[in-house]
């Protein structure tokens, strides 16, 4: 295995070698000829034949629908029209997606309550994603001439006069004159044609040469914002759509909780019981033949009576503890902590208590964290820190355990980042190989 490692290694190590090399140069000097600046041109200059054509059809349909609104022929018109205008809306996000580099997810789907053409109209003109397209469509054409011209002039004198010493000489040949002329009246012309000129000529195309690509960039940077921001979902059908999302992982939480639960009674306190009974009764049975037997059965029922209770109790403290209730955090954590297989240092400095949900969900999620710990950290010491920012709760959990603790996959702690995401929370894990380990996760307050 270390050998395996230690080759994975040395190749990722050859790999990092190499991409220094390639970028020994500045990103000033390399961004000219770097794939994302020529991708970022071809966007702008695309920009403009497809603006033409999506302006020319959104100004017509819309209005020859407002036009015809007088009869029932301008409703159609103007639901073809703003179909049309989101059609060009998904050639631009996968133009966005391919060019810069810019995922813009699908706008909320169109919601008819029944089918029928009618229902369709209805639905289009009543969708706000719909009228945001064809804002796109009116908004974009101005500024992707803009953009067309500034980018195309940047470029293309850049690199004419970046490339002057090796065609001015076709001035004198074919053009009758010394070179490009800078200046000229009726009576003398000044042309670039000493080879102190030449060179400064090259040197002013350098520097555009070298500013273009971060011109252009920061024209894509309103591109990007408008694809974003009207050809996207709105933001409050991304909060509905997390919303949905949550309410499902909320539902799969509490079954897998329920589950748990049956489990641990059925396979712990219940078939502790169920021994229990039959060893009473068998007790019961010897009390006249054989009173030792008895008493000595009666003494280990009552062995399995203080386990069943035990177990009772750690399954009720599992769920929501009395003590939470009754004294808050900083006692029920300290009193999780006392069950740690390390030594654990408690500090909670909370204002006052937050909402009932957010402190169960803070309480489970530390308890699950020091359980971890007792399993699988092998540390020494452990500190959980409990404190509020604004109006967030936020929890650490730090051991000096051997680390490579990990979110990802089916683990315990993706759970647990489920469980937060589903109240709006966060998760970060950071726990290198060696250790040594820091967990935090942040909650809404909702005091």
């Amino acid at each position: 295995m270390a050998t395996e490692y230690g080759q994975g290694y040395g190749s990722q190590g050859t790999f990092d070698l190499d991409e220094r090399r390639r970028h020994r140069l500045p990103a000033a000097l390399r961004a000219p000829l770097a794939a994302r600046s020529w991708r970022e041109l071809g966007y702008v200059l695309l920009s403009l034949p497809i603006s033409i054509m999506l302006f020319t059809y959104a100004i017509t349909m819309v209005s020859l629908g407002a036009g015809l609104l007088i009869t029932f022929l301008g409703v159609p018109v103007l639901a073809a029209a703003l179909a049309g205008c989101r059609g060009f809306g998904a050639l631009e996000r996968a133009r966005a997606r391919r060019l810069l580099d810019l995922d813009v997810a699908d706008p909320e789907p169109l919601r008819m309550k029944k089918n029928g053409p009618m229902a369709w109209m209805g639905a289009v003109l009543k969708s706000g994603a719909s009228w945001r397209h064809l804002l796109y469509a009116v908004l974009h054409f101005p500024w992707a001439v803009f953009s067309f011209v500034v980018a195309l002039n940047f470029w293309a004198y850049g690199w004419a006069l970046l490339t002057y010493p090796l065609w001015f000489w076709l001035f004198p040949m074919y053009g009758g004159g010394g070179g490009l002329q800078l200046y000229g009246d009726e009576h003398h012309r000044i042309y670039l044609d000493n080879p102190f000129e030449i060179t400064v000529t090259a040197l002013v195309g350098l520097l555009f040469t070298l500013a273009t690509p971060w011109i252009v960039r920061a024209l894509t940077m309103v591109d990007r914002l408008m694809v974003h921001g009207l050809l996207g979902p709105s933001k409050l059908a991304t909060r509905v759509v997390e919303l949905e999302s949550d309410r499902g992982v909320v539902v799969d939480t509490a079954a897998a909780d329920l589950r748990r639960i049956e489990r641990d009674l059925h396979d712990g306190a219940q078939a502790r019981l169920v021994a229990l009974a039959m060893d009473l009764g068998l007790a019961k049975e010897k009390l006249t033949e054989d009173p030792q037997a008895a008493a000595r059965m009666v003494g280990e029922a009552h062995g399995e009576v203080k386990t069943a209770l035990q177990e009772l109790r750690d399954l009720a403290r599992g769920i929501h503890p009395a003590v939470l209730t009754d004294r808050g955090l900083d006692a029920a954590l300290s009193s999780v902590a006392s069950r740690c297989t390390v030594p654990v240092q408690v500090d909670v400095d909370l204002p006052s208590r937050p909402a009932a949900a957010i402190e169960g969900i803070a309480y489970f999620t530390v308890s699950e964290l020091l359980q971890n710990i007792s399993k699988h950290a092998k540390a020494t010491w452990a500190a959980v820190d409990v404190w509020r920012v604004e109006n967030r709760l936020m929890l650490q959990v730090v051991d000096n355990g051997v680390g490579g603790a990990d979110a990802s996959g089916g683990s315990g702690l993706a759970g647990l980042a489920g469980r937060l995401d589903a109240v709006d929370g966060i998760l970060v894990v950071d726990s290198p190989a060696g250790g040594p380990t820091r967990i935090t996760a942040e909650l809404p307050w909702r005091g």
